[in-house]
C-alpha cells in the first residue's frame, strides 16, 4: 500500500482534533506511590518505603479518554463505578478532564477498580490491586446501553475497552455493537479473554500479540503467523480488520475483504521505559483517527508513532498532539529542548529514575547577558539536568510593563536552549512559576543572589520535600533594565 508522506500525516494529526468518540469500558484508579527505601524491614526481608508523594489518574477506559482529549478531540465516556472514595475521586478526575462529557454510573457495594503502585529509585517494588470484576446488575447495564444508544448521536465512533472487570460482561458488548450498527457508528473493541464472540460484528478490533493468540488458539510469533490468525479471527466473527500490537516488533493491520489488504509498521519507540497504557494510546489514536474521517491505514499509523512516544514515559501516560507532530517532523538543534510543561515534568521523572538530580530555575531572560550565563553555569553546576522555567510574554508584560519583552518568548526560548548549561526550556503564563515548581519538584531550586531565601518563590516547597535552595552568585554591571535604558538612551 501507499503510505502518506510526512505532510500528509501532520496534517492527519491536526483533523484529530475534529473526532468524538464515546467510550464503554472498565474505569480503574492508577495510584503511584513514590519514595525512597534506605533500610530493610525488621520485621521480615522487604523493603520499607518512605512515602514522598502519591499520584492518582484514570486508568483502564479513563486511560483511553485521557489520550483522545490529549490529541485534541473529545469524548463522552460511560462507565460503572463504585459508591466508595476511589469511585469519587474517579468521577473528579475525569470531571477535570477537558472535553470530556462524563457518565459515571454508581453500583451500591461495588468496589471500583483501583492498582496501586510503590516506586523507589525508579523501579516499581509492588502493586496492589483492589477491585469486584462481577458483571454489573443487569438493570444498571439495560441503563448503561440506553445512555450509549443517545450517545452514539454526536459521536462517530464507539470504544468498547474490555478490561474484564465487568461493565461489559454478558452480552453488553454484543448490544452495544447491535446499537452502533443500527445507528451506523463505527465500533473499536480493546479486547480481552479468549470468547471473542463476544465482539462479532464489530469494524475493528485491537489485540496485542498474547490476546490474538489466546483467541483464535493459533501461534503469532511471526508476522505471517499473526496475519493468518488475524484472518481467522475475521472469519469466525464478522470482525472487519484486526490492527495487532506486536510489542518490539510493531503492529500489524488486516483489512478488507478475506483480510487482503496488509500493513506492518514497524516499532517506534526509541527507549522504552513502561508499556503499561500503551495499547489504550493505541485504540484512543485509532479511534480518533476515524472519527475524524481518517483511512484506518493512516490511523493506524498514527497510532503506531502514538505508541512509541507512550512507551518512552513514566507510568499511565498518553501522546499529544505537539508530540505526535514533533516525532513525525523532529525539531533539529537547541529548539530541542523547548518543550510544554507536560512534557517537562515526563521528561524530569525519566532523568529522576536515573538517579540525576533535578535543578530549576525561572526568569524572563529577555536580553541574555553575562550575568544571566554566570547564574546559569552555577545552577547547572549543582545538579544533574538544569530546567528553565521561562516567563511568557503575558507574563513579562505584566511584570516590567507594556513595552516588555523586548524579544517574543520563542526567540527568548531559543537563545536560552542553545546554552551548553540547559537541559530543557518550558514556558509558563503565570506571573511566578510555583504551579510549575510544584509539578517539577526539583531538588535544587535556584535563583540570584539579590534574593533573600524568604523572598524565593517555591523555596519552602522545594525544602518540604529535601530539596535545597541555591543563592547564585551575581555579575555585577549585568542588568537587562540598565541595558534596554542604555538603547533608548
Amino acid at each position: 500500500m501507499n503510505e502518506p508522506d510526512q505532510p500528509d500525516l501532520a496534517s492527519a494529526v491536526r483533523s484529530l482534533r475534529r473526532g468524538s468518540v464515546l467510550v464503554v469500558g472498565d474505569a480503574m484508579l492508577d495510584r503511584y506511590v513514590y519514595g525512597t527505601v534506605e533500610r530493610v524491614s525488621p520485621e521480615a526481608p522487604i523493603p520499607v518505603v518512605t512515602v514522598e508523594r502519591e499520584v492518582a489518574m484514570p486508568g483502564g477506559a479513563g486511560n483511553v479518554v485521557r489520550n483522545i482529549t490529549a490529541l485534541g478531540g473529545s469524548a463522552a465516556f460511560l462507565t460503572v463505578v463504585g459508591d466508595d472514595e476511589a469511585g469519587a475521586d474517579l468521577t473528579a478526575l475525569i470531571g477535570g478532564q477537558p472535553n470530556v462529557e462524563p457518565w459515571l454510573l454508581v453500583q451500591g457495594g461495588r468496589l471500583t477498580t483501583v492498582k496501586t503502585r510503590y516506586i523507589a529509585a525508579g523501579q516499581q517494588l509492588l502493586r496492589a490491586d483492589r477491585e469486584t470484576v462481577e458483571p454489573i446488575h443487569p438493570k444498571l447495564a439495560d441503563r448503561l446501553i440506553s445512555i450509549a444508544a443517545d450517545a452514539m448521536a454526536a459521536c462517530r465512533v464507539v470504544v468498547i475497552s474490555d478490561y474484564q472487570k465487568g461493565v461489559v460482561a454478558n452480552d453488553t458488548a454484543a448490544r452495544l455493537i447491535a446499537a452502533a450498527q443500527e445507528r451506523r457508528r463505527l465500533v473499536v473493541v480493546d479486547p480481552k479473554g479468549r470468547d471473542y464472540g463476544r465482539y462479532a460484528g464489530a469494524d475493528l478490533v485491537t489485540p496485542n500479540r498474547r490476546e490474538l493468540a489466546e483467541g483464535t488458539g493459533l501461534p503469532t510469533e511471526t508476522a505471517e503467523q499473526v496475519v493468518d490468525a488475524a484472518r481467522a479471527l475475521m472469519r469466525a466473527h464478522g470482525i472487519r480488520a484486526v490492527l495487532c500490537t506486536r510489542s518490539e516488533d510493531g503492529m500489524t493491520l488486516v483489512e478488507g475483504p478475506e483480510g487482503a489488504f496488509v500493513s506492518h509498521f514497524a516499532a517506534e519507540a526509541k527507549e522504552v521505559y513502561d508499556v503499561s497504557g500503551a495499547g489504550d494510546t493505541v485504540v484512543a489514536t485509532v479511534a480518533l483517527g476515524l472519527a475524524a474521517g481518517l483511512k484506518l491505514a493512516v490511523a493506524a499509523r498514527l497510532a503506531n508513532i502514538a505508541a512509541g512516544i507512550v512507551v518512552g514515559k513514566i507510568g499511565t501516560a498518553v501522546a499529544r498532539e505537539a508530540e505526535l507532530l514533533e516525532a513525525i517532523a523532529p525539531a533539529t538543534g537547541a529548539l530541542r529542548k523547548v518543550v510544554s510543561r507536560e512534557a517537562a515534568a515526563e521528561q524530569v521523572e525519566r532523568w529522576r529514575r536515573k538517579g540525576w538530580r533535578i535543578g530549576f530555575t525561572n526568569g524572563c531572560f529577555d536580553l541574555l547577558h553575562p550575568g544571566h550565563v554566570h547564574l546559569l553555569e552555577q545552577a547547572r553546576a549543582a545538579c544533574d539536568r538544569l530546567v528553565v522555567g521561562l516567563n511568557s510574554d503575558a507574563s513579562v508584560r505584566r511584570l516590567k510593563g507594556p513595552g516588555r519583552p523586548v524579544q517574543q518568548e520563542a526567540a527568548r526560548a531559543a537563545v536560552l536552549a542553545s546554552l551548553a548549561d540547559v537541559d530543557l526550556v518550558t514556558i509558563f503564563e503565570e506571573d511566578t512559576p510555583i504551579e510549575l515548581i510544584r509539578l517539577l519538584r526539583p531538588d535544587v531550586l535556584v535563583k540570584g543572589a539579590d534574593y533573600t531565601l524568604d523572598q524565593v518563590v517555591g523555596a519552602d516547597l522545594v525544602r518540604s520535600w529535601g530539596g535545597r535552595v541555591l543563592l547564585a552568585e551575581l555579575l555585577p554591571g549585568n542588568s537587562t533594565t540598565a541595558t534596554i535604558a542604555r538603547l533608548r538612551g
